[in-house]
């Protein structure tokens, strides 16, 4: 596979939000499904519609002329105070995965973030996305916070 990597534009829009449904793997099962993927197809809507090479740049990853993988980087405030450089949304399609396709936009996203004098790259998956959590760790992520949450309902 021929993968290449490059910003995004308007009219990889469908293409890229048909991908966004990919992020609700490893969702809480007590999680509403439909209110999830709701979700994360907003925040990728709101990622397209917000682009800035310079604060809150896409990338996308083409395989010919179809997009097969999305990244989106920015930065956040971290509650130490610090500004890390964040990817909020990675996603490559199901034909893509174990390609390399993945690394190249991770890798895109954390030029990124090095051109601009970040030392800190921070992202979100859900705990039980186990493949995920295997790609981050092999690329060098760590587990810097935990979320625990408890059912109150009876």
């Amino acid at each position: 596979m021929d993968v290449s990597i490059r910003p995004y534009a308007p009219d990889d829009r469908d293409a890229v939000l048909s991908l966004a449904a990919r992020l609700t793997t490893g969702t809480a099962p007590w999680r509403d499904p439909v209110a999830v993927r709701r979700t994360v197809t907003a925040w990728v809507a709101e990622a397209l519609d917000v682009v800035d090479p310079e604060t809150g740049p896409v990338w996308v990853a083409l395989d010919g002329d179809a997009v097969v993988g999305v990244v989106h980087a920015g930065t956040r405030v971290h509650w130490s105070g610090e500004v890390d450089a964040y990817v909020g949304e990675l996603v490559v399609a199901p034909t893509h995965e174990r390609t390399g396709t993945g690394r190249r936009l991770m890798s895109r996203a954390e030029g990124w973030a090095r051109e601009r004098g970040h030392t800190r790259l921070t992202l979100e998956t859900g705990a039980t996305n186990t493949a995920a959590r295997s790609f981050y760790a092999a690329l060098g992520y760590v587990t810097e916070e935990v979320v625990l949450t408890r059912d109150l309902g009876g």
